[in-house]
């Protein structure tokens, strides 16, 4: 959502005192505290397999969905090796 508006709107004052940016305020900071509960809840270890695992597939849909960037197959099989990776560091 920021790289869009800011690529739109450039970086000036006004494009800091909109809505879409205290929007965009808002769900970081949603995100940055179910981080924090989840690291106080979860061991680290784990957690972090996780998050890597769930980052890569919501970049990757972000990106393939709301910003059109497609990846080649080998690309792709990149991705699917990695989500593999962390989710077997995350269940072992």
């Amino acid at each position: 959502m920021g790289r869009t508006y800011m690529a739109k709107h450039g970086f000036k004052a006004a494009s800091f005192l909109s809505l879409w940016f205290i929007l965009y305020l808002l769900v970081r900071q949603v995100a940055t505290f179910g981080q924090l509960y989840v690291f106080a809840s979860i061991q680290l270890g784990r957690t972090m397999a996780l998050f890597g695992a769930v980052s890569i597939v919501l970049s990757n849909a972000v990106g393939l969905l709301y910003l059109g960037e497609k990846l080649s197959f080998q690309s792709y099989v990149g991705v699917l090796l990695a989500i593999l990776a962390f989710l077997i560091m995350a269940y072992r």
